[in-house]
């Protein structure tokens, strides 16, 4: 495999895991901790991953359970999860919070859907323009003579392939996520 072709194949994958990391984020009905992903805690005078200042647990399947270290800092996490944008109202018994997933209405579910379709969109647009510009590099090897026109065509191929193969991906992670979300 060519170098720009290898490079190429890095690039994709990394936008496929980027897409997997954005949908984990996505809120489905269903409790995953993938919606905490990002949430920072103000607590000893710095910003803290919310995974870093308690235990995270899902003991049901709709709700989330957050179990502070330090009982002092649990205003603090209330407060981080009331400002950040995943809409659940923490509640709390002054030992452990919890967050309940509300069912998701229909046209909710298909609201979430459409947005899921776009955001893989914008992960195909990525998946093409990686493409485009690796098909740019090897024709300037072409006109600079340090491939021929038979290893050009060849490696136009592997480079189709590879964007295939990795849009495939990138449906199956969507369709999957799909399912998920029509799931009731």
């Amino acid at each position: 495999m060519h170098e720009a072709i290898f490079e190429m194949a890095e690039k994709m994958e990394k936008s496929v895991e980027a897409l997997r990391a954005e949908l984990s984020k996505v809120r489905t009905g269903r409790a995953s901790l993938g919606l905490l992903d990002g949430i920072t805690v103000a607590v000893y005078g710095s910003q803290m991953p919310l995974n870093q200042v308690g235990s995270l647990t899902i003991p049901e399947s709709r709700t989330i359970a957050i179990q502070p270290w330090d009982p002092q800092t649990l205003p603090a996490i209330e407060k981080a999860i009331l400002k950040s944008d995943i809409g659940l109202t923490p509640a709390s018994d002054g030992k452990v919070i919890r967050l309940n997933i509300p069912q998701l209405t229909e046209e909710r579910r298909r609201d979430i859907v459409k947005q899921v379709k776009k955001v893989a969109e914008e992960y195909r647009v990525a998946v093409r323009n990686i493409r485009r510009d690796t098909l740019d590099v090897l024709k300037k090897l072409k006109k600079d003579k340090e491939i021929s026109e038979d290893d050009l065509f060849k490696l136009q191929d592997e480079a189709q392939h590879e964007t295939d193969s990795t849009i495939k991906k990138i449906d199956e992670v969507t369709a999957s996520k799909e399912k998920e979300i029509m799931e009731v």
